[in-house]
């Protein structure tokens, strides 16, 4: 029987749960985490309308992301299919 993650608290408490047995964990309950290593040195400021902040937040909240990287995602995909 597989076992699931438990709650850690501590970064001591995840060394813990490395340094053991991980044969018997449940991965089926991990999910990809997307990394951003480049720094953001640059800031902008826009008005949108209500109705498309709370179209970007739903949507952002649906992934799971905050909407400032939904929208800068959303940015760099539309760059990226211009070339």
């Amino acid at each position: 029987m597989n076992k699931r993650l438990p709650q850690l608290k501590t970064d001591r408490e995840a060394e813990d749960l490395l340094e053991g047995d991980l044969s018997n964990l449940d991965v089926t309950q991990f999910q990809p985490v997307h990394f951003e290593f480049e720094k953001k040195d640059e800031q902008i400021n826009l008005r949108v309308s209500g109705s498309l902040m709370a179209a970007v937040r739903a949507r952002a909240k649906a992934r799971g992301i905050p909407y400032t990287r939904f929208i800068r995602e959303t940015l760099e995909r539309a760059v990226a299919g211009a070339k």
